[in-house]
């Protein structure tokens, strides 16, 4: 394995803990796609440095555990926005 990515999965690991982002989260901080940062906590992290994965893979289970409760808010502001919006064009 190659030097940078065994740095970039260890920024990634220490990001995730350190802000409990989500992988989406992180691939976004980083600039990069959702399965690379997927591949670097889950595979590469774990041969590298087993400490700081099982430190990752904590904040992981707990935003996947907590995910549909993320999806549940994100429809019910959709739903609100849709009603706000309904009706500042009914006023006009």
């Amino acid at each position: 394995m190659t030097e940078p990515m065994e740095k970039r999965a260890c920024e990634l690991a220490v990001y995730i803990i350190e802000t409990g982002a989500t992988v989406r989260a992180a691939a976004r901080h980083f600039g990069i796609s959702k399965s690379t940062v997927h591949k670097d906590i889950t595979c590469r992290l774990s041969r590298i440095h087993p400490q700081l994965y099982a430190q990752a893979r904590a904040v992981l289970d707990k935003n996947k555990q907590e995910r549909h409760i993320r999806g549940g808010m994100a429809t019910k502001e959709k739903y609100k926005n849709q009603a706000a919006l309904r009706r500042r064009q009914a006023e006009e």
